[in-house]
């Protein structure tokens, strides 16, 4: 049934292309992940089993599960429940459905909803109609929506609870989905990897991990294939998820290389507490030894950015709305205005020549006092060997200004109470620098951008420990990797 149903698909996505179908946040499975979802599932022994597919595309999902029920062989009938409101998409999933019911061994009992799965659901997420009487299921596949709403979109309504600004669609079908779980049952979705730290998504994990635990989780050493047919530029991930409140001592970690087929999968048994952690309820996605062990070591510090008197912030210049107050060349009241392109090698260089490197300081908002400063890139491509980039910026090497700025590709470390002294700076580069601080960012974050919200949440030395490091770098007058690794060595 499988095989026939990838083929159908695969006809209907030269038919339609990427363009169109992203516009629904459309990404069709693999054949080799959905059977790899579908064995993730413990089972359960029941004659009667209740599922449900919520994005349901062409039934690829919906299939793979069917199938591996079918070589378990301990159910004799099916309830399978489909959401898809995707009209071009429809009729191929009424005749695939048809052909599952027809081939199955066992009894599959249909009900499609043409429907919007969460504008459906609204009043069983928010209590407001007779939870108990609403179906319950005991397996939840899916392949959600991939697609960014705004904040007044109906669905976002539906579930403002857990909406922080402009929400994406597949995390509020994978909370539904939590809804709909009978309890002790367990879903397997397949999700972008973004919701697992930041501010963005932290009332969705507050609400996963007040109703579920995680029990496994998939990770992808290459994102291609993950999607056969596609190009998908997201980080993926598959998580199963079980509706309970009793929290396991250990979570499994899966990982592979998506083009090898799931043939060489790597295992770890981690620690529940180690990977989801902290009072944000970060999620940690270690995929190896070596990645155990830097998560260990970083987190046993209990020093922050604040403990220390500093923050984070973002930079404060969005070029293309203040396109008026930028300026090519030095004038009389213009400011330094910060890029990610002048740092250069551990430090600021300014100016380098490139367009608009000074601001007017026309609206207070838009500028910062003159002092010392890490200037930190938030956003890095894939290919750079670093995630963590960082370069010291000292008032004292540009005493002609009260006020500077810095461009909104940019974050920056400054001083809450007092300004930051040169050997804090250093000392923070040190952090910064660090082959450590590089891989526990990238084990936190499956993005390129670096979040101010995690690196003020994010463990480090105690201040002491990071002014002593700072005056040990300023002496060996090196600011390289190995010299920032070798003076870390010592205080982590």
């Amino acid at each position: 049934m499988l095989e026939r149903i990838i083929e159908q698909t695969n006809e209907y996505i030269e038919k339609r292309p990427k363009h169109l179908r992203k516009q629904f946040g459309q990404f069709f499975t693999s054949k080799e992940t959905a059977m790899y979802m579908a064995k993730m599932f413990a089972i359960p022994e029941k004659e009667e089993i209740y599922i449900l597919d919520p994005g349901a595309g062409t039934g690829i999902l919906a299939c793979a599960l069917i199938e591996e029920l079918e070589r378990q062989g301990t159910a004799a009938a099916i309830h399978l429940t489909c959401y898809e409101n995707d009209e071009n998409v429809i009729e191929l999933l009424r005749q695939n459905l048809k052909l599952i019911q027809d081939e199955a061994s066992m009894a599959v009992d249909v009900r499609l909803y043409e429907e919007n799965y969460i504008v459906r659901q609204e009043k069983v997420f928010n209590g407001s109609t007779d939870i108990e009487r609403e179906q319950k299921y005991d397996l939840i596949i899916a392949n959600p929506p991939y697609l960014k709403l705004s904040k007044n979109a109906q669905e976002a309504i539906c579930m403002k609870e857990i909406c922080y600004g402009a929400p994406n669609m597949y995390f509020l079908f994978a909370a539904m989905s939590i809804c709909n779980l009978k309890e002790g049952s367990e879903m397997v979705y397949i999700i972008p990897r973004s919701w697992t730290s930041g501010a963005y998504f932290k009332k969705f994990r507050e609400y996963l991990f007040s109703s579920g635990v995680l029990v496994q989780m998939h990770l992808f050493v290459s994102r291609d294939k993950v999607f056969d047919k596609e190009s998908v530029l997201q980080e993926t991930m598959i998580i199963k998820i079980r509706k309970t409140t009793k929290q396991p001592e250990m979570i499994r970690i899966t990982s592979s290389n998506a083009n090898d087929d799931y043939h060489n999968i790597e295992t770890l048994e981690v620690p529940y507490n180690l990977v989801v952690s902290g009072d944000e309820r970060y999620v940690y996605l270690v995929t190896n030894e070596e990645e155990l062990a830097v998560l260990r070591r970083v987190n046993r510090l209990e020093g922050t950015l604040e403990k220390a008197g500093a923050k984070m912030k973002t930079g404060l210049v969005v070029d293309f709305r203040n396109r008026e107050l930028l300026r090519e060349k030095e004038t009389d009241n213009a400011v330094p205005l910060i890029y990610a392109q002048h740092i250069q090698n551990g430090l600021i260089t300014f100016p380098i020549q490139r367009e608009n490197e000074y601001v007017i300081p026309d609206k207070r908002a838009l500028i910062q006092d003159n002092c010392n400063y890490l200037i930190v890139k938030r956003f890095t491509s894939k290919e750079e060997k670093r995630r963590l980039q960082s370069g010291i910026y000292l008032a004292e090497n540009y005493k002609g200004y009260s006020y500077i700025s810095t461009q909104n590709k940019v974050n920056f470390i400054t001083g809450v109470s007092e300004q930051l002294s040169r050997c804090m700076v250093y000392g923070l580069y040190v952090v910064f620098n660090s082959t450590l601080y590089d891989k526990y960012y990238r084990i936190l974050n499956g993005s390129t951008q670096v979040n101010s919200t995690e690196i003020n949440a994010m463990p480090i030395p105690d201040k002491e420990s990071i002014k002593c490091m700072g005056k040990e770098l300023i002496q060996a007058g090196d600011l390289s990797e190995e010299v920032c690794d070798r003076i870390l060595e010592e205080y982590v």
